[in-house]
């Protein structure tokens, strides 16, 4: 890790009190603002930097200059509002805000990590006025804003920043024709037109063409400038405060990556082949540096021709952590495509070679030499979703739908009605919720998609919870004649996509881990559909979990418990969440009294749940115990709640990695969660004593643990029917 260092607070604050030419001085405090994010993204090892960059003279502009926000405070009800709708651009907004004194430097600078700030903004953090990532939210927020200022007398303005690419979801322009109907001069829209969406421009993804045209025709007062130019910014402003009862929108064009010349979009592109590769992601060190020595340099040239001395720069500690432990935060811009960044390949080798996503990807483009029906529809994650290659193979048969998951889901709908195959891509927070009224749609009309569910579960975490999927399984489990299922390796990836496509009966959701596998698993294809493979013999109880990340974690578990705590737990990776077979299950639990699941969702309508409901209609006396993973050391905390439920009596205790244990009943039985190593020692010993001395059979009597039953075939003859009895 190079030397990262920052402008401190105290010399902004020295540049903020110069006079000075007001829009000279903006224009030095947005590169400071752009240096501050681009050090909180290198030590966070991911970010988005192009469209922070592109936005941040607008965000300083208003924060520091037009709005009233930072003089009456944050709690003022009659303040100037202000949040970003796109969400990307956040470390320069945490910036803008660290500038004024509204975010602490120890949070800056852990950006992305625990104690520090969310990837996407959230209102936990002081200063964020509405949590976003889920892109096309933040007008109709902002008019409910406007709304409650008229409804409750307050003053104020509410300004709105959006991306252009983020204008293809279809709930802005319900929020925009909403708010010109009722008249909401107090609101206004700033539309980042920085022309370049994740890795292409915009009018490559989907065309906005006259955008002026079209804000206008929907009745709002539209002015166009550029985003750079800090006295045409000043000056629209004015016309804005002085014009009528109509809300008002600014196109500010911009440039993507603005104030590192390599990073601008008109070279980065050019230079990519047409590929953008500075939306996600932190640079390698030699791009850093070059970044840094821009910036610094233009800092220095417009402090001088303030007359003021440049800043004087702090050194930032690297992170206590180790480096190289922690999880891929999110692909890098152009991941899958043969231009891959270098930094791409550095950061690959902090876990494995191995990412689930890039086999899907392999699959897809196999399948889609095979079958003439096959089609890819893509929410401007091309690269992301590794559909890219697909797109590049067979363009006639790739689908651009943009930022409109609900509109993606539509366009499947027909397709498959007349005879094609879809292949659905978005994020999996994206497309199972956003879009499920859609997918209910198409699956009651009894035809095949297959919905590919990116970035699924808890890992990375550090774009926030707006990217972390915890709740699709639910979501989709509840819909008729979708089965729902999460490969754990490369080859089980292949196996479930082939399935999927090419002999399912029905629609198939497929989650997938976005970033690297934590460590390879021989897991094969999948040997049938309802059915799991044993990763790990063991005789005291059997786990089952799903996905490279959280398959990791169970291994690890059942390590630490066998060499801590002399616990034998069988593990098993089972990629069918919603379809099992029932006699392949039974026999797998009939040894055990208790029953683990490992989470990567929501306790609630979890693969727990469903293998709960299994159990208690065939009248397993097996319990079903759950622990979900959360943040912290998970493989230790789920040790400690599987010594819990040994401990536990008879009946179905619910233990959460977190929290007490619970029943259906309401019982609490105890729990181990965070005791300190010594006492839990002690009470497993304890434990085990009360065992011996009620005769209780040892390891050896239940050690053999039958296989699957015969008839559980392999995935083609269940899927036709001949081989397992699926609920």
């Amino acid at each position: 890790m190079p030397d990262l260092r920052l402008v401190p607070k105290t010399e902004l604050d020295r540049l903020r009190a110069a006079d000075a030419d007001p829009d000279a001085k903006l224009a030095a405090l947005a590169d400071a603002c752009r240096l501050n994010a681009l050090v909180a993204v290198k030590r966070a090892g991911s970010g988005h930097l192009g469209s922070t960059f592109s936005a941040l003279d607008v965000v300083v502009h208003l924060l520091f200059d037009e709005l009233d926000t930072a003089e009456r405070g944050f709690a003022d009800p009659d303040r100037d509002v202000f949040f970003s709708s796109k969400g990307h651009d956040v470390p320069g907004l945490y910036a803008a805000l660290y500038a004024l004194g509204v975010v602490p430097r120890e949070r800056l600078v852990r950006l992305r990590r625990l104690g520090g700030l969310d990837g996407h903004p959230d209102v936990g953090v002081p200063g964020i006025e509405a949590s976003s990532g889920s892109l096309g939210m933040g007008i109709s927020k902002g008019r409910g804003i406007a709304l409650a200022k008229r409804l409750l007398g307050r003053g104020g303005r509410v300004v709105v920043m959006t991306g252009d690419g983020e204008l293809q979801e279809g709930q802005n322009w319900e929020a925009l024709q909403a708010a010109a109907h009722e008249r909401l001069g107090g609101l206004w829209v700033v539309v980042d037109r920085n022309e370049v969406q994740s890795d292409k421009r915009t009018e490559e993804i989907v065309a906005l063409g006259d955008l002026e045209q079209k804000l206008s025709a929907f009745g709002w007062r539209v002015e166009t400038v550029d985003g750079h130019d800090h006295g045409a910014l000043r000056e629209v402003f004015a016309r804005f405060r002085a014009g009528d009862d109509a809300p008002k929108a600014l196109v500010a064009r911009t440039v993507k990556g603005k104030g590192v010349s390599f990073m601008e979009h008109p070279v980065a592109l050019a230079e990519g082949g047409g590929t953008y590769r500075w939306h996600a992601g932190a640079p390698d060190d030699e791009s850093f540096a070059r970044a840094v020595a821009e910036l610094e340099a233009r800092i220095g040239e417009r402090c001088a021709a303030l007359g003021v001395a440049p800043p004087s720069l702090e050194e930032v500690p690297p992170l206590e952590e180790a480096q190289g432990t922690v999880l891929q935060g999110e692909p890098q811009s152009g991941a899958g495509t043969a231009g891959r960044p270098a930094s791409d390949a550095r950061a690959r080798r902090a876990v494995t070679e191995e990412y689930v996503v890039e086999a899907y990807g392999e699959a897809l483009l196999e399948l889609g030499d095979e079958r003439d029906d096959l089609v890819v529809l893509d929410a401007d994650l091309a690269s992301d979703c590794r559909t890219r290659a697909f797109e590049l193979a067979y363009p006639d048969r790739f689908v651009q739908c943009g930022i409109a998951e609900q509109d993606m889901v539509s366009t499947a709908a027909g397709m498959a009605r007349h005879g094609l195959l879809p292949v659905v891509n978005s994020f999996a927070s994206f497309l199972a919720s956003r879009a499920n009224e859609q997918i209910y749609n198409q699956a009651s009309e009894g035809s095949k998609v297959v919905y590919a569910l990116h970035y699924a579960g808890l890992i990375p975490a550090g774009p926030g919870k707006s990217h972390q999927s915890l709740r699709d399984i639910s979501l989709l489990g509840a819909l008729p004649n979708v089965a729902i299922v999460q490969p754990g390796s490369r080859e089980e990836t292949r196996g479930l996509v082939r399935w999927a496509v090419s002999e399912a009966g029905e629609s198939v959701a497929i989650r997938l881990a976005i970033g690297p596998s934590p460590r390879r698993i021989e897991l094969g294809e999948p040997r049938g559909v309802g059915c799991g493979t044993v990763l790990r013999e063991g005789s005291d109880g059997v786990l089952l979990s799903y996905g490279p990340v959280m398959l990791h974690e169970a291994l690890l578990a059942a390590e630490r418990l066998a060499d801590d705590g002399e616990l034998s737990l069988r593990v098993v990776a089972m990629p069918w969440l919603n379809r099992f077979d029932e006699d392949w299950l039974a026999a797998e639990v009939a040894p055990f009294e208790h029953v683990f699941v490992l989470e990567d969702h929501a306790a609630v309508g979890g693969l727990g749940d469903g293998l709960r409901a299994v159990l208690a209609r065939r009248g397993s006396r097996s319990s079903a115990s759950m622990a979900g993973r959360r943040a912290g050391r998970p493989s230790r905390r789920f040790a400690t709640t599987v010594s819990t439920a040994r401990r536990s009596r008879r009946g179905s205790p619910l233990a959460s990695a977190s929290g007490p244990a619970r029943t259906p009943l309401g019982e609490r039985p105890a729990h181990l969660v965070g005791a300190p190593r010594p006492a839990l020692d002690s009470r497993l010993r304890r434990h085990r004593d009360r065992e011996r001395s009620r005769g209780a059979p040892g390891r050896a009597a239940r050690r053999g643990v039958p296989g699957a039953p015969g008839g559980c075939r392999g995935v083609g003859a269940a899927a036709s029917g001949r081989g397992c009895a699926l609920r």
